[in-house]
């Protein structure tokens, strides 16, 4: 109890439930005395003195420098996620896809090699076999569900494991902690993109992971509103993201992480009626007689449910299904709905459809689709807020009335 006590006075939060987190920590209120976080909206920041400025800029004494690597707001941010993934550091980014680059080029060189699994965002596809490879950084992508195809893959120069779970747009699980230990093992880092679970759902460090990394654009913002991005993890390894971001700039825009704030707030009461609403709707789509496939762990059929139930505490809520047909098919079923929005963004309070094949993983090529599973009959869905009803419906017009 005694020791309890003497973490409570250092630190209020100590011990705090993560809603609690997500409302409070990381605030640090100026001498206006403000409740709700301040908004700084300043490029540069003055200085005492000349010394003050010298110290400031060699690190020896902490400080704002510039709002391209140091800024309040954006430090509020910060320190809330690290709260929230249960991390000694994080830091923003532009986007999540920055948030991906910037780890890479902080912690990887000429010569080393990713191991990757296939199923993760057509854009983290290109960004590694398109462009880091230019740089000398290889990649093999692995079935993200065989662990005797992971251990395989490692060879003397693999330094990053990169895997989403569940992962975009087909929901594979992975083993965070069996991974973790493959990984370990051969003294390289896991990297987990934690965006269609949150911290709300899944906390991936406590399995094993090193880093985390999020979209802030999805379900951390939840409306829509802004990109970022962010990475977690040991402070070690964040300060070598952070030093990149100083030098390259793909910063956090200070208004972007006040919007990210106000998202947190309400972070773990969207995301169980995200899950509420993607389950009820999966299970409708698998009865439904023009669904060959619902992709969706949340159903007792899908391959990683029983692993999802263990290492999240709620299913999410994006799913995919495959339509009877192909691409035809597919976009009549898109383009006859009236509710859900035809857009390429997820994580939104308002629910969103798209054709993968055509848009989000459109400029893999067909083997590379092939091996994601990204068919011509597919289509995901992240289901936001609205009535659970409305949504059947509007699936329906497309689907034929069931």
């Amino acid at each position: 109890m005694e020791n309890f006590e003497d973490h409570l006075t250092e630190d209020p939060l100590f011990g705090a439930a993560l809603d609690t987190l997500a409302i409070r920590a990381g605030q640090s209120r100026s001498h206006e005395g403000e409740h709700s976080e301040a908004l700084f909206l300043t490029s540069s920041y003055v200085f005492a003195n000349a010394q003050e400025a010298a110290d400031r800029f060699s690190g020896e004494q902490p400080g704002n420098v510039y709002s391209r690597y140091t800024n309040p707001t954006v430090r509020m941010f910060e320190e809330r996620i690290a709260a929230l993934e249960g991390a000694e550091s994080a830091v923003g980014t532009s986007s999540g896809m920055a948030a991906i680059l910037s780890t890479c080029i902080a912690l990887l060189k000429s010569g080393d090699h990713i191991l990757c699994s296939r199923s993760v965002f057509g854009t983290t596809t290109v960004l590694f076999t398109k462009y880091l490879q230019k740089f000398g950084v290889s990649t093999t992508f692995i079935n993200p569900t065989n662990y005797a195809e992971w251990e395989a893959g490692f060879n003397e120069n693999t330094k990053l494991v990169f895997v989403e779970t569940p992962s975009n747009p087909l929901c594979d699980v992975i083993d965070i902690q069996r991974l973790a230990d493959l990984t370990h093992a051969r003294g390289a880092l896991l990297a987990v993109d934690n965006c269609f679970c949150t911290p709300a759902l899944q906390k991936p460090l406590a399995l094993g992971a090193d880093l985390i990394i999020h979209s802030a654009t999805k379900y951390i913002d939840g409306q829509g509103r802004c990109l970022g991005g962010v990475v977690a993890g040991a402070k070690k390894h964040v300060d070598e993201v952070l030093g990149f971001i100083r030098s390259a700039g793909p910063t956090m825009s200070p208004f972007n992480a006040w919007v990210f704030l106000k998202g947190l707030e309400t972070l773990r009461l969207r995301m169980e009626a995200h899950s509420r609403n993607a389950l009820e709707l999966a299970q409708w789509l698998n009865a439904h007689p023009e669904v060959e496939k619902v992709f969706y762990a949340g159903l007792p059929s899908h391959i990683g449910h029983e692993l999802a139930a263990k290492q999240q505490s709620a299913f999410g809520g994006v799913l995919s299904f495959l339509v009877k047909g192909g691409r035809a098919e597919a976009w009549k079923v898109i383009d006859a709905t009236r509710i859900m929005s035809l857009t390429a963004n997820l994580g939104d309070t308002k629910t969103t459809i798209v054709h993968p094949a055509t848009t989000t993983h459109g400029r893999l090529s067909p083997e590379q689709k092939a091996d994601a599973g990204i068919t011509e009959n597919l289509i995901r869905v992240a289901v936001g807020l609205e009535d659970i009803g409305d949504l059947k419906a509007d699936l329906a017009r497309g689907l034929g009335n069931y």
